[in-house]
């Protein structure tokens, strides 16, 4: 019997032990979407206890919690921070098969130097010894970030977005890890949300662009665009319920904004065009800018309208949609690629059903212009666990080109979710290393090197076109 999370974790065979500590474990990170608050960063908040850092915003936890029947008074409530913690603690000791039990245990000890187990039995052992670690000046945001070895951080960040936090890093040389933006204008496109004009409201006052049109939306969403770009941002993000193509003349897009404004409802077909025609439009600009545009897809969101209406969005109450027409993500890719306007594009699908599909569209699409310029995003969300990161990667290989791949990104909140990508390359190296010991590749310790630093950093070093050296 193997010993739990000893440190071959994960690690079935002699070749992929070789390459996940020689190689893998050594290589730094570079976390390029993440939702982690800049704020943080920069004023490098500590934390008075273990509640704080962990269950704080983390929505994963909070599902778990949840579905072991736990009052919700302990979770997103008024309880103590001891009494939550205590809570989390007896759910996770009975989380087997779960990855929250993993990322658990490999950030108790990685950041805490606990190499025990966390369940009721050994809650205030852990409680009592986090807290007092959490008072070392090094397990401030900016320590734990220096500790798991992040060169780069991009945020995630409205069009409508001061900045000020990102400037303010910059500045400051004591901290030499760079954290940049991302844009998300998800909130400019939505246009059927009840709030759209107080959103374009503010969109008009941080950009000097009074927005009366579609043109006028256009033109204050390029004024933003460039004052991202003065800001070292290079990576556009959107949350998509999926990648929609329903094309639309220019007046008749026009059209649908002037309704909207005057206080009508767009029926859902005028919907669809619209953010069609903002999509095709961003998509443009990502090119002529050589940004690179990430596309996220395939989410129900706000299901519990009872607890949406208690907690808001982000709480853990969002679900998989099927409804991803993959025809149309290929038309929407095509109508940009029909007038060599296509840019660099990372897919993501929060359904895995969605693998051999995103596989063979990548394919169609691929040039000399970038390796990989097309890509499968990694397993995310409800997929960043051992089965689908194994199965996203496989499919990518089965169908593409996995030693081109970027890897993994954190999408968290918490600022101890760096372990992920130990996580993620521990699976990485098994799964190579099976390949190979099975005589399914060479053992080639050259080319290996390269497809596994490649995919840990340097990839998306290339990739990003970001200011770091490859390793």
């Amino acid at each position: 019997m193997k010993a739990f999370m000893d440190q071959n974790f994960l690690l079935q065979t002699q070749t992929a032990c070789d390459l996940y500590h020689n190689l893998a474990k050594v290589t730094p990170v570079l976390d390029y979407h993440c939702h982690i608050n800049p704020a943080e960063i920069a004023n490098d908040r500590k934390f008075d206890t273990i509640t704080q850092v962990w269950l704080g915003g983390d929505h994963y936890k909070w599902r778990f919690m949840r579905s072991c029947g736990v009052d919700e008074k302990y979770i997103t409530g008024d309880a103590t921070d001891k009494d939550k913690f205590f809570q989390w603690a007896e759910c996770i000791g009975k989380a087997i098969g779960n990855p929250l039990y993993h990322w658990t245990h490999l950030e108790l000890q990685r950041y805490f130097g606990y190499n025990g187990i966390l369940n009721k039995n050994t809650a205030e052992e852990v409680w009592n010894l986090c807290n007092a670690k959490l008072k070392d000046d090094n397990m401030s945001v900016r320590g734990l970030i220096k500790q798991s070895n992040v060169t780069l951080i991009c945020t995630t960040d409205d069009p409508i977005d001061s900045l000020e936090y990102h400037k303010q890093i910059a500045q400051d040389d004591s901290f030499d890890v760079q954290v940049l933006p991302a844009w998300r204008p998800d909130k400019a496109i939505n246009i059927e949300k009840p709030d759209y004009f107080e959103y374009l409201a503010k969109l008009s006052e941080v950009s000097g662009i009074r927005i009366h049109t579609f043109a006028d939306l256009k033109a204050a969403l390029v004024n933003r665009l460039d004052f991202f770009a003065s800001m070292g941002c290079s990576i556009s993000d959107h949350g998509l319920e999926y990648v929609m193509f329903q094309p639309a003349a220019e007046e008749e897009i026009e059209a649908i904004f002037a309704k909207r404004k005057n206080g009508e409802t767009v029926t859902r077909e005028e919907e669809l065009q619209f953010k069609t025609a903002c999509m095709l439009f961003l998509g443009k600009q990502y090119h002529r800018m050589n940004w690179v545009m990430q596309l996220h897809y395939g989410v129900k969101r706000d299901n519990n309208t009872l607890m949406y209406k208690q907690l808001g969005p982000d709480t853990g109450y969002d679900c998989i949609n099927n409804h991803t027409p993959s025809a149309q993500l290929a038309d929407f890719l095509n109508a940009l690629a029909t007038t060599d306007e296509l840019p660099k594009t990372i897919i993501y699908s929060l359904n895995p059903n969605d693998n051999a599909a995103i596989g063979t569209i990548l394919g169609c699409f691929q040039d000399s212009t970038a390796c990989a310029k097309l890509q499968q995003g990694s397993a995310w969300w409800f997929n960043d666990h051992k089965t689908g990161m194994q199965d996203q990667m496989i499919s990518l290989a089965n169908l593409g080109n996995l030693s081109g791949f970027i890897g993994m990104l954190t999408d968290s909140r918490s600022i101890l979710s760096y372990t992920r990508h130990e996580y993620f390359r521990r699976i990485l190296c098994n799964l190579i290393g099976n390949w190979v010991e099975n005589g399914e590749f060479p053992a080639d310790m050259e080319i290996l090197e390269e497809i596994v630093k490649g995919i840990s950093y340097n990839n998306a070093v290339n990739y990003f076109a970001f200011d770091l050296k490859t390793v």
